[in-house]
């Protein structure tokens, strides 16, 4: 595997703040088709209960079910994706279909992820043409990725955007993900507010983050409280940083927003010399004053280059020893 994603400390939680998780039930997360963190299925009936809300109304605020109302809108989300003819797409919460049956044009494969048994049936009738659609009545945070590589697609639940990124990260044989998500999330995790978050800073050397583009929220049915972004992740071909030291660039990620000093310089002179810090960040165009907020992923990574080169310069090769008592220098193994 080759990333493991970072933990967010901006917000209240190590996944995200608590705009972008939604609660489940308070019908204001757009979805594609409404999968549950429990998997739990709603019932299939449509009786009407309290305050006039029929089963399905209930259903949908249970799962985030919040569908594009119409085809510009799908279509200005599809003209992000990158289309891939010989390639596997998996949808996230599929629906009833508004997404899948263009999907089945754009890739080789697509495998359709919908957790409502009620919304399967319409599923496997609407792509009951498309031979290289495949349904399956599960949840996609608890699928395995699949053994070669993929696209995720989706129209994520708001509630469940961070467990869906989180997936994403994780699975080394994604190469981009293309969501539908609350645009103060997207905007958050792309720099939109001027600030940076642990997430995205951690991933940068192996995966890209942009937002595409925002969708009203009155092109979705039911209509949420918020609009929505197209948020888009790309693995990169080649890491910023080689696979090796990647571990040790997550560590200086962690120590810079541990905020104990104030200033990145601060927080960073806990495991490196300060003249070291100094230069490192100077170089990256880093104020001395700078919070950890107000750091791009790009100076992180100039920052750790700097910082790890000169950390190996002025280390102490394995083969010498510390002189002993007489001046002398023990031999090295």
């Amino acid at each position: 595997m080759s990333t493991a994603p970072g933990r967010d400390r901006g917000g209240r939680s190590g996944r995200s703040g608590a705009s972008d998780r939604g609660r489940p039930g308070t019908g204001g997360q757009p979805g594609g088709g409404g999968h549950s963190r429990s998997g739990r299925r709603a019932g299939a009936t449509g009786r009407t209960g309290s305050r006039g809300r029929t089963d399905t109304d209930r259903r949908r605020r249970e799962l985030s079910q919040n569908y594009l109302r119409g085809s510009d809108a799908a279509r200005q989300f599809l003209t992000a994706v990158r289309p891939d003819p010989d390639g596997l797409c998996l949808e996230v919460g599929a629906g009833e279909g508004v997404l899948t049956t263009r999907l089945a044009t754009l890739f080789a494969e697509v495998v359709a992820y919908e957790i409502d048994e009620n919304l399967v049936g319409k599923l496997k009738a609407r792509v009951a043409g498309r031979p290289n659609v495949r349904v399956l009545l599960t949840d996609f945070v608890a699928a395995r990725q699949p053994a070669r590589s993929f696209q995720v697609v989706g129209n994520a639940p708001f509630s469940l955007t961070s467990p869906i990124i989180d997936w994403c990260l994780r699975a080394s044989r994604m190469t981009a993900a293309t969501l539908i998500t609350q645009r103060e999330y997207a905007r958050k995790r792309t720099g939109g507010y001027g600030r940076w978050t642990q997430l995205t800073v951690t991933s940068w050397p192996q995966v890209s983050w942009q937002l595409l583009g925002t969708i009203p929220r009155t092109d979705f049915r039911p209509v949420p409280r918020v609009d929505a972004a197209i948020l888009r992740l790309a693995r990169r071909a080649e890491p910023l940083i080689v696979p090796a030291r990647q571990a040790a660039y997550r560590r200086l990620v962690q120590t810079g927003f541990s905020g104990v000093g104030g200033s990145v310089r601060a927080s960073l002179r806990r495991s490196f010399p300060a003249d070291q810090v100094a230069t490192a960040c100077g170089s990256a165009g880093v104020d001395r004053h700078a919070v950890v907020a107000y750091v791009s992923p790009d100076q992180w990574i100039q920052i750790f280059l700097a910082l790890d080169a000169s950390s190996r310069q002025h280390a102490i090769p394995r083969t010498t020893r510390p002189p002993t008592a007489d001046g002398t220098r023990r031999r090295g193994r």
